[in-house]
């Protein structure tokens, strides 16, 4: 986990700066899933559902973003694999 400055944390989360990196992201949402958490009691149920969400956003923004994006880069560049 990517730690960002105390100073710029306040300033991420109130949506008064830019979220310009990886580690910005990562603390973004890593400190939603902390507050859903901590409003729903850390339990079996609770956490399940956050990992469900989590992979759930991974595989929808794979399937509409990165796959249509790599799709292209095929048609531009040409396949990898011959089979």
């Amino acid at each position: 986990m990517p730690y960002i400055k105390q100073q710029d944390r306040a300033a991420i989360l109130l949506n008064e700066t830019n979220i310009d990196n990886a580690g910005e992201l990562n603390y973004f949402i890593t400190s939603i899933l902390d507050w859903y958490i901590n409003k729903k009691g850390k339990s079996y149920s609770t956490l399940n559902e956050v990992v469900g969400v989590m992979e759930c956003a991974k595989l929808e923004l794979y399937r509409r973003i990165i796959s249509p994006y790599e799709d292209s880069k095929i048609e531009e560049n040409g396949d990898v694999y011959t089979a």
